[in-house]
């Protein structure tokens, strides 16, 4: 089982390479998307012990000296520290601008990651292998990376494409069941923001999907990268189309740096951030509670939260107000028209926001 798909962007063209197992794509395909004879594998401390070994072997084996830089795991280390880091080491080996960067890891990882090679010695090429069901659907796709700040999460970084992504299935079964169901937070989403036909095969699947059945997963992997591949294509730096790729993330990194990174996974505040999301929809009369509460039950199915952590009106709009949608100090909203039909919309009416939050407001700030 294996399966190829192209991103075709204004700045680059690379493949997304979709199959069982890690050691075969890498085998077959890893050396071709090298370039210069130096590489640096950027992993951190939980994943390296799985597969820094797979991938140093297939790049000695096609001939290339490998230096491996290993960072602390976890979004509190996605910050400029943990950057640093990576400089330090990218500087100690000499590596040249025409070595290649690998970030073998999750999201956090691959951001950044990408972002070190966007920004090492002007640019220098990277290749992502993803391990977490996130990064292999969203994260890993499409060129965003960057870091956190603690005023809002990824406001520091660049849009900077690939040679080359290798999304393995095998290592999947590796993950903690918690980090597996983040991931599905990304996989709903894709449905909920353009593909309502999908979203029905997923209230079908989502059993198989959550037991991790090869059919079913290599299916949804390959659906998102699909989905993404054709809107970053149309919108590489996110002027329009690939805002949408945003639900629920307004309200999600609100949860996020209230809560501090990490305490709540990065899925797991999407999903509760999509929940929020169709509470506003609904507050602008665009869809049915019935709708929300659809969403709300294929969440708990994928283990995920249905609703958002509980912290003051003030603080939602401090965080939201940091969002990168933000224009004219106007907060910009991915809402649904529909399930599986998202848009974009302003909202400058803290009335209906505060209505659209307060199940999970402080009791003395809901309203009547």
């Amino acid at each position: 089982m294996n399966a190829q798909l192209t991103v075709n962007t204004p700045s680059h063209t690379y493949p997304i390479y979709i199959g069982a197992g890690l050691s075969d794509m890498l085998a077959q395909y890893l050396s071709r998307h090298i370039i210069g004879t130096r590489c640096a594998i950027i992993s951190n401390e939980t994943v390296a012990p799985l597969y820094l070994p797979q991938v140093k072997r297939a790049l000695q084996a096609a001939g290339k000296e490998v230096v491996e830089i290993i960072l602390p795991d976890g979004e509190a280390h996605k910050n400029a520290a943990t950057l640093q880091q990576i400089y330090d080491g990218l500087l100690s080996a000499r590596l040249e601008r025409k070595s290649t960067l690998i970030a073998l890891g999750g999201g956090v990882v691959g951001d950044m990651a990408g972002f070190a090679a966007a920004t090492y010695q002007r640019g220098v090429p990277f290749i992502q292998i993803p391990t977490t069901l996130l990064s292999q659907v969203d994260s890993s796709v499409g060129g965003k990376t960057g870091i956190n700040h603690p005023l809002g999460k990824n406001m520091i970084g660049a849009f900077y494409q690939p040679q080359a992504v290798f999304a393995a299935l095998d290592v999947l079964h590796t993950l903690p069941p918690r980090e597996f169901s983040a991931g599905m937070a990304e996989v709903i989403k894709y449905a909920l923001l353009g593909d309502a036909v999908f979203l029905s095969w997923l209230d079908e699947h989502i059993a198989a999907l959550m037991a991790q059945d090869s059919k079913a997963l290599a299916y949804a992997i390959q659906h998102c990268c699909e989905m993404k591949a054709q809107i970053v294509a149309a919108d590489e730096r996110e002027a329009g189309q690939r805002a949408l790729l945003n639900l629920g993330h307004t309200f999600g990194h609100a949860i996020e740096t209230e809560m501090g990174y990490g305490n709540w996974l990065h899925g797991e505040a999407v999903a509760a951030g999509m929940v929020a999301a169709c509470r506003l929809s609904e507050e602008m009369g665009l869809i049915q509670a019935a709708d929300t509460e659809r969403v709300r039950a294929l969440l708990r199915h994928a283990e995920l939260p249905d609703a958002p952590p509980q912290f003051a009106f003030s603080h939602w709009l401090e965080h939201m107000r940091h969002d990168k949608k933000v224009e004219s100090g106007k907060i910009r909203f991915v809402v649904l028209e529909a399930l599986g039909k998202a848009v974009i919309r302003e909202c400058d009416d803290d009335v209906m926001l505060q209505r659209s939050l307060q199940e999970w407001l402080p009791e003395t700030e809901r309203l009547s």
